[in-house]
């Protein structure tokens, strides 16, 4: 679902600058700085010197609190984004700029081996393989990269992005110092770690990680394996720590062989069962005292945190998946976090993207959306809103980086009581400035009432009872709060306490400002020092209790139920301080001012800019700059909106996406004007899909067919584990014969007597896979499974279908839904066990995709875009192949029965510039037994699992699709059984804002002849 900007607060905001002055009210976009440099670097320095790893970089440190950049102390809040699963360099700037966005510093990339080294001895870092565009990007978008290369990487991704050719081909056991093993990989990693030394942080790139390996159990073994991995990086030159992700609370590689940097645990405490989305697991209270047992010496490190969930065959769609780790679960698992000092945290997924192709593992489907805050479509969801509201309190909050875990409810926390038996509190504490963090949520976590508390804390004027003023702090269901005190910000500012959390704190031109939120059902209360000749809040939203304006004193103000927008509480010339609703605060951005001056990093907030503006109404600001008092903007709109901002005050003009807007400047530094657009699904014309072509493609299963080209399967011994499971010894697995992926199809020949009466076949696929059988052109049976790897059954041959005395053949389509992860990566495909009820095969023949992985022709689109049908490989898929003798019919015509058939037609779209329309192609939601395989300019983006499911919509991002040119799209349907399927297919537009991420190329070969026979 498309996020949309909140507006209902923004009309007023003309009007209310107008009286600003004479008026308490002010609805205002605010614009920050986030502290003086000097302020925030003194900070974040330590008297103590940090750790580094022996013998390597200075510039990246750490203690057992944090990280240390260039002497500062970072707080890493990181994403998930896998480029494999946006094929389309371009775009990838467009989510590092939305993490950005959200207050995140930190991208966590997986570089996926099998795609990189498609065959022994070829490295492919070309296309959408490429490594220094994704460098670059993060530069671009001032954001770092954990580097999670593998070469086991999981992700729910075919074989667990091991190379599929070494499933086959290394004997050994596969992620152990097996020296087979070794020899499969170290190409690979020698090619990643070249392309780390010129751009991790010691050379000025964005790399600041590396992960070694991921998720696994030390051992001799994989202790010698991880060894080898490191000795790799280092001897090449990597100087950056090595990290590591351990899947449980196994206390792997924290010492001994193989030990790396700095551990980390990853953690999905909510699980995966989207089928009962509103059902939460218990909340995790042990993260603290694993990490004091396990590694208190380095800094709560958590690679991967739960920020959606895989949906597998027949589950209910990722929409369900959003709600199970929807902002309530952020709101309090990730600050539950935050309560057992995690201070490096990556949320896994960000952006989820798409397995395209042969991507998956067999337990999942095409769309890889997870519930992700930027969905597959690339829309912004109201997830992302929660990773905002907490990205930028942790951004504007350097003294919480430096935090010591004092007590919880259960254990005692000097000088404060709770009073409220069904909250659960802990503090954390800087020991240096003495600012406090409570974060509070529901003892039953799970709760959907409201519950209300009070706490009595220690702060710098003494123990006060929170709140002073009001009756308790509310905490409605599945909420939590943070709840400061004596909590510093801007140049000269504090706040004493707030029950209200904080979105923004800093500095912004000469001014300190504020920006507090909480639920418009609640009341709040806030109190903190007032600088300057301001104005008040008018009575109805706020109430001002103790001290005066110009003082040092406290103000306590107590914000009062029923605030929806935003309201400025107190506006001086050196002080604002406003105060919104949850989903008011969420349309407010505060993008990096770049450096002028900074040699290095000087887009990157913290370590090279600290000067920012609070910009409200855009769908999304991606990036501004600001020179000669003219503030540029850059962003998206889905509707037209008030934009306001609160600037510098030297800032006199504002420009949207390069054109000069017409401002309201008023006093204070604030700016409003009103930007337009058009913009909606309805005004983005996309055509119906007609005119389709179509043709045969499985003429294997004819009599007259010769297989004389196919590669012969003879092998008798294989790596593949489990091996053979019955027949005459040899072996019948497609990668062994170079087809590892996709669609294989299989021959076997025998000599007929007429005593032969049925097959015996099992079928292995994996998890989601299918295969067809025939006989001499005969159709047979088909199977499937939604939850099994193999299928056995007995094929009966009908009476008259034996040719005697001639030889007979059985036709086996199967399709391979990937290698499983893990341990057994190393997964049969193909035929496991085969035996006529009499006799024997004469030979078997097997034929995948064209060329195998040695040889297949479109380097572009990658090892894993095709399988073995004929129509693949002879290239119908591809853009440019002449379809004009084929048979006219539409793809609703479908097939009367079982088989496979190619449907292909062509499509114009003439999409404005700087509009990024979110297209998907939907088919029919009926429940029908085939399969079908969308290819788009060529690219194999989705497969259609019609009697399975869900997944009935398929996302295609620009790129793919060629907006302002001719698209070809081609249908491969497989049908079953002997029931008529009838598909249908449209092109939906599911978004549409105006601007984008700028001009996205499409690389999509068109079609040249194949030496096929």
């Amino acid at each position: 679902m498309l996020r949309q900007t909140c507006t209902s607060w923004a009309l007023p905001i003309i009007f209310a600058i107008l009286v600003m002055l004479t008026s308490p009210f002010i609805v205002a976009s605010q614009a920050a700085k986030l502290r003086r440099a000097n302020s925030y670097q003194n900070i974040h320095l330590r008297a103590d010197p940090p750790r580094q790893s022996d013998n390597y970089t200075q510039l990246v440190q750490w203690d057992n609190y944090t990280l240390f950049f260039n002497d500062q102390r970072m707080f890493l809040h990181s994403g998930e984004f896998h480029t494999f699963r946006l094929p389309v360099p371009d775009l990838w700037l467009d989510i590092f700029q939305k993490m950005v966005a959200a207050g995140q510093n930190g991208a966590s990339i997986y570089i996926h081996w099998g795609v990189s080294n498609p065959s022994p001895g070829v490295i492919d870092f070309n296309d959408w393989r490429a490594l220094q565009p994704i460098y670059d990007a993060a530069k671009q978008a001032g954001i770092f990269i954990t580097l999670r290369p593998g070469p086991y990487i999981n992700a729910e991704t075919n074989a667990g992005g091991f190379a599929l050719w070494a499933t086959s081909q290394v004997a050994g056991t596969l992620r152990t110092n097996a020296s087979d093993y070794h020899q499969a990989w170290i190409p690979y990693i020698t090619g990643i770690a070249e392309s780390v030394v010129e751009n991790e942080v010691t050379n000025g790139g964005p790399i600041l990680l590396l992960q070694i390996d991921n998720e696994y159990s030390q051992s001799a073994l994989s202790g010698a394996y991880f060894e080898q991995l490191e000795n790799a990086y280092r001897g090449s030159g990597v100087q950056i720590p090595l990290t590591y992700n351990d899947p449980g609370e196994g206390k792997s590689f924290v010492n001994g062989t193989g030990a790396v940097d700095i551990y980390g645990l990853d953690a999905y405490p909510n699980g995966f069962d989207c089928s009962n989305p509103h059902v939460w697991s218990p909340l995790p209270t042990d993260y603290h005292g694993y990490h004091e047992t396990t590694d208190p010496s380095e800094p709560w490190y958590m690679p991967e945190f739960q920020g959606g969930s895989f949906d597998p065959w027949g589950g209910p769609g990722y929409d369900a998946c959003e709600t199970l780790t929807g902002p309530d679960f952020m709101n309090v698992f990730y600050k539950n976090n935050w309560a057992a000092n995690v201070k490096l945290v990556s949320y896994y997924m960000t952006f989820g993207g798409t397995s395209w192709g042969g991507l998956p593992e067999p337990t999942v489907y095409s769309s890889y959306d997870y519930g992700a805050p930027i969905r597959e479509t690339r829309a912004l969801s109201d997830k992302y809103d929660e990773l905002k509201r907490q990205g930028l309190f942790l951004r504007s909050s350097p003294d919480f980086y430096k935090t010591d875990w004092v007590g919880d409810t259960d254990t005692t926390m000097p000088g404060v009581t709770v009073n409220g038996s069904d909250v659960y509190v802990t503090l954390l504490r800087n020991p240096d400035t003495a600012s406090g963090f409570y974060i509070a949520r529901q003892v039953n976590t799970s709760s959907t009432e409201e519950i209300t508390f009070r706490i009595t804390v220690p702060t710098s004027a003494g123990t006060l009872s929170l709140p002073q003023e009001a009756d308790s702090i509310a905490l409605n269901g599945r909420q939590s709060k943070v709840i400061v005190t004596d909590y510093s910000y801007g140049a000269q500012s504090s706040v004493l306490y707030s029950t209200a959390s904080i979105l923004f704190a800093g500095t912004i031109g000469n001014r300190d400002v504020l920006f507090l939120y909480g639920d418009s059902d609640q009341s709040h209360e806030v109190s903190l020092t007032l600088s300057g000749n301001g104005d008040r809040a008018n009575a109805s939203v706020a109430s001002f209790h103790s001290g005066a304006a110009a003082t040092s004193s406290p103000v306590t103000i107590s914000l009062l139920r029923g605030i929806k927008g935003a309201v400025p509480i107190w506006a001086s010339d050196t002080q604002l301080v406003l105060f919104a609703d949850p989903i008011t605060a969420a349309t407010f951005w505060a993008p990096v001012i770049p450096s002028s001056s900074a040699t290095a990093f000087n887009n990157y907030w913290q370590f090279g800019s600290n000067e920012t503006v609070l910009v409200g109404g855009p769908y999304l600001v991606r990036n501004a700059s600001i020179s000669s008092g003219h503030l540029a903007l850059r962003g998206d709109l889905n509707q037209s909106v008030v934009l306001t901002v609160v600037a510098p005050e030297d800032v006199t003009s504002v420009s949207w996406n390069g054109a000069d807007i017409a401002v309201l400047p008023q006093s204070k530094g604030i700016l409003a004007a009103n930007i337009s657009t058009s913009i909606s699904p309805e005004s983005i014309s996309v055509p119906e899909l007609t005119g389709w072509k179509y043709a045969d493609s499985l003429p294997e299963v004819s009599t007259n067919y010769s297989d004389a080209d196919w590669v012969v399967a003879n092998h008798t011994t294989t790596n593949i584990s489990p091996a053979m499971l019955y027949g005459d010894g040899r072996v019948l697995f497609g990668c062994d014969y170079g087809y590892c992926e996709n669609i294989v199809l299989w021959r076997g020949h025998f000599n007929g007597t007429g005593a032969e009466t049925s097959v015996n076949l099992t079928i292995t696929g994996g998890i989601g896979f299918a295969g067809s059988v025939w006989l001499n052109g005969r159709f047979l049976n088909s199977t499937w499974s939604v939850s099994g790897e193999q299928r056995t059954a007995v094929y009966t041959f009908p009476e008259d279908a034996i040719f005697i005395s001639q030889e007979n053949v059985i036709t086996v389509v199967q399709d391979n839904s990937g290698n499983d992860e893990g341990d057994s990566a190393k997964s049969p495909r193909g035929i496991s066990g085969f035996q006529l009820n009499s006799g024997n095969f004469t030979e078997w023949r097997v034929q995948g995709k064209f060329g195998g992985y040695n040889g297949y022709p479109d380097k572009v689109r990658g090892v894993l875009n095709e399988g073995g049908l004929y129509g693949e490989r002879q290239g119908w898929h591809l853009p440019g192949y002449d379809t004009s003798n084929w048979t006219s019919r539409d793809l609703s015509e479908g097939l009367s029965g079982p088989g496979i058939g190619f449907f292909v037609t062509t499509f114009d779209l003439s999409i404005p510039q700087e509009t990024d329309a979110m297209l998907s192609f939907h088919y029919d939601t009926s429940n029908q037994t085939y399969r079908a395989l969308l290819y788009v300019n060529g690219w194999n983006y989705g497969k259609r699992v019609a009697n399975m499911g869900p997944q009935t919509k398929f996302p295609v991002p620009p790129g793919i699709l060629d907006y302002q040119g001719t698209n070809t799209v081609a249908v491969a349907v497989w049908a079953l059984t002997d029931e008529p399927v009838s598909p249908t297919l449209k092109l939906v537009v599911e978004a549409v804002v105006e601007g984008g991420v700028g001009p996205i190329h499409a690389n999509n070969p068109a079609w040249s002849p194949r030496d096929v026979a």
